[in-house]
C-alpha cells in the first residue's frame, strides 16, 4: 500500500553510522527462558490442541451470584466474597453446607470431547482460598472441610487419565483465606514470603499427587520477579513439561495470556491462549444470568475459537459448574453446539497453523502441513475468494468441509494474487470452511510500503506489525512493545535507513534487521534520527525488504524496544563509493 507519513532524510551521507558484524546465530525473537522449561515437541504439542474446557468451580458455586436476598451485579460470582463483600467468617462457613454430589467427572470429560475440546483445566484454587484439592498445608480445602468429602480436583485428573484428555489446573497466587479477608480491588495484592511459602507448597502438593499436568494456569496478585521465577522452577523441576501461563507474571510463563475475554490486536509470535467464559460478566455460576438465544451463543462462540486458531492461538472456553456440581444445561447445549459444528470441520483448526495473509474480506484462514482452509464468515455476492498476495503457488481441486452440494472450482493465480470461485455458500451453514490443497509450499507476498516519486520510502510506525511482551508486572500492567517489522517495496542495491524516534531517556542502542541481517544501531538520548547503511538482500527475501527494529540481540523476554519510534526511512543509495564515518 502507499505510504501514509513521509519524512526528511536530514542526515548527510558522510554522517552515516558504521554497521556492525553481528553473529548470524543472533535471533529477532527473545532468548528462550532458563532453567528446565518445556521441550519444543512439547511446546508444539500444547499449540496444536487448540480448543479446550476451562472450569471455574468452588465455594462461591454455591452462592451461584446472590448474597443476602441479593443479587450481586458488581465483578464476577467467582469473587463474590469481594463484591458482595461478604463477612470472611460467613463466607468460610458455607463450606459446611457444600456437597457437589452432582459432580460427573466422567460427564464433563465426555462433554468435553463432544465439544471438540482437546483439554481441561480446573479451578484448584481461586482468590477465596478454598482448595478443590486435599491440601496438607491447612484444613480449608473440600475434603477437609465440607460433607462431600472427596478430591474434585484428583476426582477429575482421573477422568482425565481415563479419557486421555490432557489435563490442568488453574491456581491463584492471592488467597483471601490467607490474608484474612484483605484484598484490594483488582486483586494485585502483594504476596508476601510467608504466603509464598504457602503456595509453594501447594504447587508442590498439585504436581506430585495428581498425574501428569498439562499446564498450570497461574493468576493474579502482584509478585516479585523472583517470587514469579520461583512459582514456575516449583512447577518445572517435578514436572518439567508442564506449561506455565503468563499469569505467573513477570515474564516467566511458558505462554502468553490475553485479557479476560479478549484477543491480540497485533501478531504473536510466542504461544499464547485466549480465555473466555460463556458469558463474559461471570466465571463462577450466576443462578440469575439471563440464558437466551443459543443458537447466537454458539455462533458467537465459533466466531472466537475460528479468530483465536487463526491468528496461531489457542481457544479455552469456561464453564461453571453449580454447587451442587451439576453443569448449567445451557451451556452444555453451547459446547455441544460447537462440537457439531467442528465435527466435520476439525482438520482445519487442530494442528494448524496460523493464517499466512494480513487480512482476508470474507473471514479468515488456517495453514495445514499441505492443505490452506479458508473460513468463510462473509459469503461474497459472486461467490468468489479473493487471497492476496499469493504467488508461485499451485493448488489441488478444493473442497467443502462436511458439505456435498457445495462445489469449488479451480484457483486462478496471477501476478498479484489468487481466487477461487465457490458455488453454494449461502446454503452451507455458518461459518463454511474451504480446504483447498497445496501442491508444495504456499508463498504469499507481504503487504508492502511503496517507494515515493524519488525511490524513497518512508515507513511510519502506524503501519508496520508491533509484536508485544504481555503478562508484565500484573493484570493491568500495560504490554510493551519489543519489535516492529515492514515490507517495503524496494529492489536490489544499497540503501540509506534513518531511523525517527522520540523519548530515548539515555543513550541506547537497536538492532536493525534487514531481510534477516542485523545491524546494531545506536540512538543518543531524547529525540533524533540515526542512520546506517543497508544492503538488500534477494535471496532471503524475494518479494518484499523485511525491515524489522528489535532490541539489541541476544534480547530476553520481556525486554522492548528503547524509545518511542515514529518512522523508519530509506533511500537508495545512489553513490555506493561514498565513505562512512561514525556520527
Amino acid at each position: 500500500m502507499k505510504t501514509i507519513m513521509r519524512t526528511t532524510l536530514t542526515l548527510a551521507l558522510t554522517c552515516l553510522l558504521p554497521m556492525t558484524t553481528v553473529a548470524t546465530t543472533l535471533s529477532d525473537q527473545p532468548l528462550p527462558l532458563p532453567g528446565p522449561r518445556p521441550s519444543a515437541a512439547t511446546v508444539q504439542a500444547w499449540q496444536a490442541r487448540k480448543f479446550g474446557l476451562f472450569i471455574h468451580f468452588g465455594l462461591y458455586s454455591e452462592l451461584g451470584g446472590v448474597w443476602d436476598g441479593r443479587k450481586i451485579t458488581n465483578g464476577y460470582s467467582e469473587q463474590i466474597q469481594s463484591f458482595a463483600p461478604v463477612p470472611i467468617a460467613q463466607y468460610e462457613a458455607l463450606a459446611k453446607r457444600f456437597d457437589p454430589e452432582k459432580f460427573d467427572p466422567d460427564a464433563i470429560v465426555a462433554l468435553a470431547k463432544a465439544a471438540g475440546m482437546k483439554f481441561i483445566v480446573i479451578t484448584a484454587k481461586h482468590h477465596d482460598g478454598f482448595a478443590m484439592f486435599h491440601t496438607a498445608q491447612d484444613d480449608y480445602d473440600i475434603v477437609d472441610a465440607t460433607p462431600y468429602k472427596r478430591d474434585v480436583v484428583k476426582e477429575l485428573a482421573d477422568a482425565c487419565t481415563r479419557a486421555h484428555m490432557p489435563f490442568g489446573v488453574y491456581y491463584s497466587t492471592i488467597d483471601w483465606h490467607w490474608m484474612h479477608g484483605q484484598y484490594l480491588p483488582d486483586n494485585d495484592n502483594p504476596i508476601t514470603p510467608a504466603q509464598a511459602d504457602f503456595n509453594v507448597a501447594q504447587i508442590r502438593e498439585l504436581m506430585s499427587h495428581y498425574g501428569p499436568i498439562s499446564e498450570v494456569w497461574f493468576d493474579m496478585g502482584r509478585p516479585t520477579p523472583a517470587q514469579s521465577a520461583r512459582f514456575a522452577r516449583t512447577v518445572h523441576v517435578l514436572q518439567p513439561q508442564t506449561m506455565v501461563s503468563g499469569r505467573v507474571w513477570n515474564h516467566q510463563g511458558d505462554f502468553s495470556v490475553m485479557g479476560d475475554n479478549s484477543e491480540p490486536g497485533e501478531g504473536m509470535e510466542k504461544p499464547w491462549q485466549s480465555p473466555a467464559s460463556i458469558f463474559p460478566e461471570t466465571w463462577g455460576y450466576r443462578s440469575w444470568q439471563v440464558r437466551d438465544d443459543l443458537p447466537g451463543k454458539v455462533r458467537e462462540n465459533i466466531a472466537r475459537l475460528v479468530r483465536v486458531v487463526s491468528g496461531g492461538g489457542n481457544y479455552i472456553l469456561n464453564i461453571g459448574p453449580e454447587g451442587d456440581g451439576s453443569v448449567v444445561p445451557y451451556e452444555a447445549d453451547v459446547l455441544r453446539g460447537i462440537g457439531a459444528w467442528l465435527k466435520p470441520r476439525g482438520e482445519a483448526v487442530y494442528g494448524t497453523h496460523a493464517s499466512p495473509f494480513k487480512k482476508l474480506d470474507f473471514g479468515y484462514a488456517t495453514l495445514g502441513a499441505d492443505t490452506l482452509y479458508l473460513f468463510v464468515e462473509k459469503p461474497p455476492v459472486d461467490g468468489v475468494l479473493h487471497l492476496p498476495g499469493v504467488v508461485d503457488t499451485r493448488f489441488g481441486q478444493g473442497h467443502v468441509l462436511g458439505d456435498t452440494q457445495a462445489s469449488v472450482g479451480s484457483v486462478a493465480v496471477d501476478a498479484a494474487d489468487a481466487s477461487v470461485k465457490v458455488n453454494g455458500l449461502a446454503e452451507a451453514g455458518y461459518m463454511p470452511v474451504v480446504a483447498i490443497p497445496l501442491a508444495g509450499a504456499l508463498h504469499v507476498r507481504p503487504d508492502t510500503v511503496t517507494p515515493g516519486a524519488d525511490g524513497r520510502v518512508d515507513l511510519a510506525a502506524a503501519q508496520a506489525e508491533h509484536f508485544l511482551n504481555y503478562n508484565g508486572y500484573g493484570y493491568d500492567d500495560p504490554s510493551t512493545l519489543y519489535k516492529l517489522r515492514w515490507h517495503a517495496q524496494a529492489g536490489a542495491g544499497d540503501y540509506v535507513l534513518t531511523v525517527h524516534y522520540r523519548d530515548a531517556h539515555a543513550p541506547a542502542q537497536l538492532d536493525v534487521w534487514v531481510d534477516g541481517h542485523p545491524r546494531t544501531l545506536a540512538l543518543p538520548a531524547g529525540k533524533g534520527t540515526a542512520s546506517l547503511r543497508v544492503s538488500r538482500d534477494l535471496h532471503a527475501f524475494p518479494y518484499a525488504m523485511q525491515v524489522e527494529l528489535t532490541p539489541v540481540a541476544p534480547f530476553h523476554k520481556g525486554d522492548k524496544l528503547p524509545a518511542a519510534i515514529e518512522a523508519v526511512e530509506l533511500a537508495p543509495l545512489t553513490n555506493p563509493s561514498t565513505p562512512q564515518h561514525g556520527g
